[in-house]
């Protein structure tokens, strides 16, 4: 069964429940169930982003939440985010090759990150290695809040779009 079909065969209700595992924001969530059905998938995609972009702070940081921070281990992805953890985990791919040292690096400027900002860091990790996200992180945190709210938004985004094809 294709995807837009897979959606538009669910109730409203159902589709809510799909598209949290898409993206954590719960109006996000609904204003894509209520837009239901799609033509197509360029339909479902430029919807997910026209609805993004209509959202604001608090729904960012809900979305946030959702996330498992880039470098936990796998058994606090399980625990943590049942019904993404398998997307998690392979999104995060590259931090199992990582050495030690970037791993602690990581950690170190994650923790740094949530002091200055208020949330994790968030960033689109498929295709990224440890090495790659610890440079990311470390340029981002010289970011204005505001700047880096929108940016982290924009990452969201892309994490968005990249499970929306993972759905069925």
């Amino acid at each position: 069964m294709r995807l837009v079909e897979f959606l538009n065969a669910k109730s409203t209700e159902e589709l809510e429940g799909t598209f949290l595992r898409c993206c954590g924001s719960t109006l996000w969530a609904k204003r894509m169930a209520n837009s239901a059905p799609f033509s197509s998938r360029n339909d479902l995609h430029l919807t997910a982003i026209g609805i993004w972009k209509t959202l604001g702070r608090e729904d960012y940081l809900e979305a946030f939440k959702a996330h498992p921070q880039i470098g936990a281990s796998v058994e606090e992805l399980r625990k943590k985010f049942e019904k993404t953890s398998d997307w998690s985990s392979g999104e995060q791919s590259g931090i199992q090759s990582a050495s030690e040292e970037t791993i602690q690096a990581l950690k170190v400027a994650n923790a740094q990150y949530l002091d200055r900002f208020g949330y994790i860091f968030i960033v689109c990790a498929t295709g990224k290695s440890a090495e790659e996200m610890l440079a990311i992180v470390q340029a981002r945190l010289l970011n204005d809040p505001k700047e880096e709210l929108q940016i982290a938004a924009k990452e969201q985004e892309k994490i968005t779009t990249i499970r929306l094809e993972k759905l069925q």
